[in-house]
């Protein structure tokens, strides 16, 4: 499929990756994007694709953290951009847009990966997305465990440096514990050199 062959809520949600594109590629907020000039198929953006991207980027956060606990050996800022953005889109209307079913959610963005991704993008991003829709199937709250999961590897790292807080000032006590050994053992030669 062509970029020229886009019509409806897929030309929509095609604009709305582009504007997100755009956004992370320039470092600029999607709502600058929007008020200055952008490029995107098919122009003027339409108005579901404007506020898509807008609330995609407004939630990229949590988003950004659902993805990084289903997307196995591959961080969120490892994924290619484009990628990322089609998987940002497809978890917010999975999350977010009742209107929109979880099929289409997903169909869209598959075939948004077979136009703008590469060669493999489309399984990586079927895979992705339906990891998370068997897990929000089965009643998983993505963000409440991602959040969840996210303190765990705060706090798991916090008692980490603490424990070798710890360790460094046990073996620093045990360093001044040898100096002042080594001085007494110096002070006590000095002295029965002195007395000699």
């Amino acid at each position: 499929m062509s970029k020229s062959h886009l019509s409806g809520r897929l030309l929509a949600r095609a604009q709305a990756l582009q504007v997100l594109f755009q956004a992370e590629a320039t470092g600029r907020p999607v709502d600058r994007i929007l008020a200055d000039e952008y490029v995107v198929t098919d122009g003027p953006i339409d108005d579901y694709g404007r506020d898509l991207a807008l609330a995609v980027y407004d939630r990229r956060g949590d988003l950004d953290l659902v993805l990084g606990t289903v997307a196995r050996n591959w961080s969120v800022g490892r994924m290619a951009s484009v990628d990322r953005n089609i998987l940002r889109i497809a978890l917010y209307e999975l999350l977010y847009e009742e209107a929109v079913g979880d099929a289409v959610a997903i169909d869209e963005a598959v075939r948004l990966s077979k136009v703008f991704g590469g060669d493999d993008s489309f399984s990586f991003v079927n895979g992705v997305l339906g990891r998370l829709q068997r897990d929000m199937g089965s009643g998983v709250d993505l963000v409440a465990r991602a959040r969840e999961q996210r303190a765990a590897q705060e706090a798991e790292a916090l008692a980490a440096q603490a424990a070798e807080a710890g360790a460094d000032q046990e073996l620093q006590a045990e360093a001044d514990d040898a100096a002042a050994a080594d001085d007494a053992a110096a002070e006590a030669v000095d002295a029965d050199v002195a007395g000699a």
